[in-house]
């Protein structure tokens, strides 16, 4: 991968706050006014809110994952192919911890500005995660 600023900063996103959980990683790489244009139910906005939806994630999938798989960089922007894994060890979406370990593909397009993430653009198999786990499409 290339060693662009906007690029490291991505994989700090992924390494740092979404596999090891530090959230205070966050603080320094995510704008305060992030703004998510795929929330999730109930994610609140901003980087507190982002923070929010990676802690919930963390307690669904304590050994959450994520594994880069190509990322693309074009002007303040980047897209990052990445898999998501891990076993659901805590109640996601409604659903009752199952044990179940899970693989998930997805597509992030972040924008970049002065070192922090100012949004964010998520396209993953939610559905595909769901039926993974026994629940109902």
């Amino acid at each position: 991968m290339s060693s662009s600023a906007n690029k490291a900063t991505i994989q700090r996103l992924f390494e740092e706050v979404y596999n090891q959980g530090d959230l205070r990683v966050a603080d320094e790489i995510v704008a305060v006014k992030y703004i998510s244009h795929n929330p999730a139910p109930g994610e609140a906005p901003g980087r507190e809110g982002f923070k929010a939806f990676v802690a919930y994630l963390r307690r669904a999938f304590a050994d959450l994952h994520i594994a880069i798989e190509d990322q693309i960089e074009e002007g303040d922007k980047v897209v990052t192919r990445f898999t998501i894994g891990g076993r659901q060890e805590g109640e996601f979406a409604g659903i009752p911890p199952t044990g179940k370990l899970i693989s998930v593909a997805a597509i992030d397009i972040h924008r970049i500005i002065d070192g922090q993430i100012q949004e964010g653009w998520l396209n993953w198999d939610g559905l595909g995660l769901v039926q993974q786990l026994g629940g109902e499409a």
